[in-house]
């Protein structure tokens, strides 16, 4: 970082900053995340302003050496990164064992980087870094969505009848590699039905329906009144 800072170069600075948040912040506001185009612009200038500001108090000699203490301008942008990581926080959310924005959260931590990078001038860097991030952002979305991976769901099936058996489920999935598991049964007096809950687990991409479609099982036992699908997270 130069001693001299000119305000050419902070505007060059923060306009880099601006740009890359942009950029960044563009793809969580389009899929309706909680971080969306302003929070991304607002912390990757926030941090870039607190390295411009450190950069502007390198030139200073603070105390003489031989005083209490001495000003350690460095501080500045390691707190910037603590307070970035309670907003982080604040954006994860969880819901029993479903637990969500924990990418919007890494986003956050990542602009804040690339602010940190452009405030101190390592323009090279920032642009390398803003590179990266929308790469894996928008490109490995697509790669992410075509991985297959083990999926876990609960099918509850309510019938005022014979039930369904395990087999029977099982016959009507066409996954492979599928497991049916009676996970429990309740009777229900209010409606004279009784509750099935089924484990199934199968293999597949994370846009795939369930292997069971609720309409065959409906019109296979026509004493099934009721059917529904309830995700489970993996641990």
């Amino acid at each position: 970082m130069p001693l001299n800072l000119t305000w050419p170069d902070i505007a060059v600075r923060l306009a880099l900053t601006l740009v890359a948040g942009a950029m960044i912040g563009f793809n969580r506001e389009a899929h309706g995340h909680a971080a969306g185009l302003r929070t991304m612009m607002l912390v990757c200038l926030a941090a870039a302003a607190a390295m411009v500001l450190a950069n502007l108090l390198l030139s200073t000699s603070g105390k003489t050496p031989d005083a209490f203490a001495q000003i350690d301008v460095m501080r500045l942008p390691l707190g910037v990164l603590t307070g970035v990581g309670f907003i982080g926080g604040g954006a994860i959310f969880r819901r029993g064992d479903l637990v969500t924005g924990v990418t919007t959260a890494a986003t956050l931590w990542m602009v804040t980087i690339i602010g940190l990078s452009f405030g101190a001038g390592a323009i090279t860097l920032g642009v390398a870094a803003t590179a990266l991030s929308i790469l894996i952002i928008w490109a490995l979305k697509w790669v992410d969505g075509h991985i297959a991976r083990d999926q876990v769901a609960i099918l509850s099936v309510t019938a005022e009848g014979a039930m369904p058996s395990v087999s029977d489920v099982r016959k009507l999935i066409d996954a492979r590699d599928c497991r049916v598991q009676l996970q429990g049964q309740t009777q229900s007096r209010a409606m004279d039905a009784s509750v099935s809950r089924y484990h199934i687990r199968w293999r597949g991409l994370h846009r795939d329906e369930p292997p069971l479609r609720i309409s065959v099982l409906l019109d296979r036992w026509p004493q099934v009144s009721r059917a529904e699908w309830e995700a489970e997270v993996l641990n």
